[in-house]
Order: structure tokens, then sequence, then C-alpha cells
């Protein structure tokens, strides 16, 4: 009755409607932020199905590129992995072969489309496109017919001239320069001069793995994790501002590079894990070596 008269139960009905209606909407921002969840969920979840059913079709072009092949008898007449000394016996090599003008013919190659290839190669032009993208050599009485993947591609080119036209900065750099090694848990950064390591920093962080049964639910999981992953490359991004060296080479998981979004001279995908300094070690060996296609 008291508080009747002195308008106080209004207030309390009032107070009572505000807290319902707050309630309420709170529970819609939790089942919204559920449902953007649940999409991001999704879109993950067909993201990886486009990039398995990229990788089947990339198989099956393989398969019938190396079937043409067979069907028409050619193959490689062998391929080689050239790492460390190996590598510069062989741009060596290349580098002492001497004909006369316009008689050799050195090209930068995406594909084999390019007529100046097909025409340069022949019948062996296929296997320029198997190698590719490569540096493809050959002269024009067939004695020299090789490939080579290059770690640091040039823009594409095709050119004739009396030598092997190739740039070693293409296969080794020199002077100063710094590859970073990350994943989304993982970082590492090496500082060097020629093929000197002179310094090496890394570090791991507490990013949560696959999700499991019980505890969070799958949305909310994969928030906390895209946070942690955010924070991880952050500190990347961080660490690598600090390096010394302008030229950056970056290696690691390809989607953490992509989020890491850092200009560098060169980017490649490769599978090195481990402790941080041997994760980059056997990185930089896989980035700098050089396959050798004899064509």
């Amino acid at each position: 009755m008291l508080d009747r008269l002195l308008g106080r139960a209004s207030l309390k009905e009032r107070v009572a409607e505000l807290e319902d209606e707050r309630d309420s909407l709170r529970a819609q921002l939790e089942a919204e932020r559920e449902r953007r969840a649940d999409a991001v969920s999704d879109r993950q979840d067909a993201q990886e199905r486009v990039n398995r059913l990229e990788d089947k079709i990339e198989q099956l072009e393989d398969a019938l590129d190396r079937q043409d092949d067979a069907d028409d008898g050619i193959e490689f007449r062998g391929v080689e992995e050239l790492r460390g000394s190996r590598v510069d016996a062989v741009l060596d090599r290349l580098e002492s072969v001497e004909t006369g003008p316009e008689e050799i013919m050195t090209a930068m190659v995406e594909d084999a489309s390019a007529e100046a290839v097909r025409e340069a190669f022949g019948e062996r032009a296929p296997l320029v496109a198997r190698a590719a993208p490569c540096l493809a050599i050959t002269d024009d009485a067939g004695v020299v017919s090789a490939a080579l993947d290059v770690p640091v591609a040039p823009e594409p080119f095709a050119t004739w001239s009396d030598g092997v036209e190739l740039d070693r900065e293409w296969f080794r750099p020199t002077g100063r320069y710094a590859v970073a090694l990350v994943r989304a848990d993982l970082f590492a950064l090496g500082e060097y001069e020629g093929r000197g390591r002179r310094s090496v920093a890394g570090f791991r962080s507490g990013v949560k793995g696959d999700h499991s049964k019980g505890g969070f639910s799958q949305g909310r999981f994969e928030r906390l994790r895209d946070e942690q992953i955010d924070e991880h490359l952050g500190k990347c991004r961080e660490r690598i501002a600090e390096r010394e060296a302008d030229r950056l080479y970056l290696l690691g998981d390809a989607a953490a590079i992509d989020r890491l979004d850092v200009d560098a001279a060169a980017t490649d995908a490769v599978g090195a894990t481990g402790d941080p300094e041997d994760a980059l070690a056997d990185a930089v060996r896989e980035f700098f070596s050089v396959r050798l296609y004899r064509l």
C-alpha cells in the first residue's frame, strides 16, 4: 500500500519489465553468436571440401598429363633433387656452356603454352609443361635440354643468346636476408649473410588443436582458436618488423602466411614442423633445394 502510494510499485514493475527485456536480448545475442559461429564452421567445412576437390582435380589433371606423355612415349631422362654444393656444381656447368649468337634458349616458364617454348622444345614441350613453373634451357642442336625449379622465380621470359641466362640470386640469395617460418602455433626467424646464419629466434604459442567432444561448442571453440591464432600472428608480425635485414623470405603454412599479410621477396608453403630452430633449418633446406629435370 505504501509502495503504491509512493509510486514505487510502478517503478518496480518497470524494472522487472526491463530486466525481462534485457534477458531476452541477451538470449537473442547468444543465439546470434552461435548462429554466426555455426556459419563460420560451415564456411570452413565448405572451404575444406573445396580444397579437397581442387587437390583431386589437380591429381587427375596430372594423371592425364602423365597419360598423354606416356601415350607419346615421352618421359624425363631423369629427375634429381639438388642441395648445397650440388646446386652450385650444376649452375657452374650450365654457365660454362657457350654457343654462337642466339643458339641457346633460356626461358622462365609458367606453362608450356608460349609458342616460343613449343618451337624450341618441340616434342619435349609436354615435359616442360610438367616441370613448370621452371627455368627451361635448350640449344638449337638439342645437346642441352633441362629444366630447373627456381626458389625465387623471376618474371616469365624467353630469350635466345650465346649462353644460359640465369642469376644465382634466383637459387640462393647473397648478402643480408631473413627467413621467417610461420605456422598457426609456431614461429621462427633466422637472419643470414649468404649461406651463414647470423642469428635465430622463435617461439610456440598455445593455440588449441582439433575440437573434441564435450566442453566448448564447435562455434565457441572456433572463435577461441581464431582469437589465439590472431594473437600469435600479431606477435609474429612484431618480431618480423624488428628484423635487421630488409629482404624477407616467408615460409610455412599457406593459410597462416595469408593471414599474416606481410610483404616478402618470396613465399612458399613448406611442411617443416618440430622445435622452432630445427623447423626453420628444415624449411630453409626445403625452400632452397632445386629439382633438376633432364628433358
